[in-house]
């Protein structure tokens, strides 16, 4: 099966609100591939990373090759 495309995963992480304080507003939004490393732990495809731009939280999501969560959020 194939993976999902980088612009889906970043859809599916916008998708995810902010663990802290809940909104959907990010003022960084960064996805790219999964280090070798959680790619064989977690089975980790694409890694997000995201800044909420309402309380400044970091959240880091990993998503699988179905767009699944294996971490974070």
């Amino acid at each position: 099966m194939a993976s999902i495309t980088q612009s889906r995963a970043e859809r599916i992480a916008r998708g995810h609100a902010c663990p802290k304080c809940g909104e959907y507003s990010f003022k960084k939004l960064k996805v790219k591939r999964a280090s070798k490393a959680h790619q064989q732990a977690l089975g980790e495809v694409w890694h997000a990373t995201k800044v909420c731009g309402v309380c400044g939280t970091l959240d880091e999501i990993g998503l699988d090759a179905e767009g699944e969560i294996v971490y974070g959020g």
